[in-house]
């Protein structure tokens, strides 16, 4: 089950609706196909298009993958996306978000994904939170079961100075300084 990704990149995708009428670009495995020619993968390509609203994302997995339930590799990265849709947080398998070069402007919008009991690496860089303070520690208290952010190893010494940051923000402290 764990075939080649099914790859809707560089499609001009500008809504998930219309991602029906693509068709998966060739890689360097071949993709297969089960007898109701749903494809055998978990892991879902939609990077670099014009997508905005991912209302329609289990419509497109439905119509895709054979187990869209089992989608454990999701790349978004460089659409237009501006807040994490809660269809997001119904993947439950999801490991692997790519999430970099869209217009998420709200930390907030990060904590949503706490839900998510398999997720262990994300990308938020080339976001407009990127340049919040405390970015990288706000991600990981957020994210505690994560490995890579940002495509970085995160360490033993990030994960302690995320829980010094979660409990002052928790308690209405000021985090110290260099968080």
């Amino acid at each position: 089950m764990d075939g080649a990704p099914v790859d809707l990149s560089f499609t001009s995708i500008t809504s998930l609706s219309d991602a029906a009428a693509e068709e998966p670009r060739e890689g360097q495995r071949p993709l297969k196909r089960n007898s109701q020619q749903k494809y055998l993968s978990r892991a879902l390509r939609l990077n670099n298009n014009s997508i905005a609203d991912l209302s329609d994302l289990c419509s497109t997995l439905t119509h895709f993958l054979a187990e869209p339930s089992q989608l454990a590799w999701l790349d978004l990265s460089f659409n237009c996306i501006s807040h994490v849709d809660p269809v997001l947080c119904e993947l439950r398998e999801l490991r692997v978000l790519y999430f970099h070069g869209n217009s998420v402007c709200n930390m907030a919008e990060v904590d949503k994904l706490g839900v998510l009991p398999r997720l262990h690496s994300v990308t938020f860089h080339g976001n407009a939170i990127e340049s919040e303070k405390a970015y990288r520690s706000r991600v990981i208290s957020s994210l505690p079961k994560l490995k890579t952010m940002d495509f970085s190893a995160v360490t033993t010494q990030e994960r302690r100075m995320a829980a010094i940051w979660n409990h002052c923000d928790s308690h209405g402290k000021t985090a110290p300084k260099g968080l």
